[in-house]
């Protein structure tokens, strides 16, 4: 499994004419940084796209499913059930048939090509994951926390803000994580919302460079490395918090 990731470093450091040799060497005897180069000279728009876009996709997802979330594990509002159902199955619809649906709506407002567009897409996969997991969450929250801020006086909403979303911080980490690694490596909203406009992500910019330049490997292989980074790093940073936030709720006393 691991062997793949080894040999996108390893290309990423190897020049081309050593890449083409049989059999290949497993270790860059003659290293070369002109794939980062390349990805310094070219790719660094795509990345700037993909994280505004990822950003961007966490932001308006947290707005969305921690409320609802809060709705459906404690104000229990008529229809609950269903809504969770439909939350669940709208998780196994493809993604190609959702970007058609989306190109049709996007097209009529005039939002094709733009990271606004990109953006409502790529939360419409991680929306129903969100509520899933804060609803679980949220659920395990003792009651007598919420009693005691009704009690003070609280409302639903100063009770969302001061006492549930503080006691979520694992369910808004690992929502957040998950969120912007699929928005991160999205490809098939990208290629079929935003191919053409001035901006793309990263997925958009490693396939046209592919297509472009097809005989340097050691750059696209680069261009994977730095791509792979920021979803590394945020794996390593928020991997106790996302272990505690998919398993809440999974264990009833």
């Amino acid at each position: 499994m691991l062997f793949p990731v080894y040999w996108m470093f390893n290309a990423s450091f190897t020049r081309d004419q050593d890449l083409r040799r049989s059999p290949p060497s497993f270790v860059p005897v003659h290293g070369t940084l002109e794939g980062y180069r390349a990805v310094v000279d070219q790719q660094l728009p795509y990345l700037g796209t993909s994280l505004v876009v990822g950003l961007a996709t966490v932001v308006l997802t947290l707005l969305v499913a921690a409320p609802a979330g809060y709705s459906l594990a404690k104000l229990r509002p008529r229809g609950a059930g269903v809504l969770s159902f439909v939350l669940l199955a709208a998780q196994m619809i493809p993604g190609i048939i959702m970007a058609m649906g989306f190109y049709a709506i996007l097209l009529t407002v005039h939002a094709i090509n733009t990271l606004p567009g990109l953006v409502i897409a790529d939360s419409t996969i991680a929306v129903p994951f969100g509520v899933l997991v804060f609803t679980a969450f949220m659920r395990a929250i003792p009651e007598e926390l919420m009693q005691a801020a009704r009690t003070d006086g609280a409302g639903p909403v100063r009770t969302f803000v001061s006492i549930v979303l503080p006691l979520s911080r694992n369910a808004l980490v690992t929502v957040s994580l998950f969120t912007f690694l699929w928005a991160w490596s999205d490809f098939i909203f990208a290629s079929t919302l935003d191919e053409g406009g001035a901006r793309q992500p990263i997925t958009l910019g490693i396939y046209h460079y592919i297509g472009n330049n097809n005989q340097q490997w050691n750059a696209i292989m680069a261009t994977a490395v730095v791509a792979s980074i920021p979803a590394t790093v945020l794996l390593i940073l928020a991997q106790r918090y996302v272990a505690a936030g998919v398993t809440a709720g999974a264990v009833k006393d």
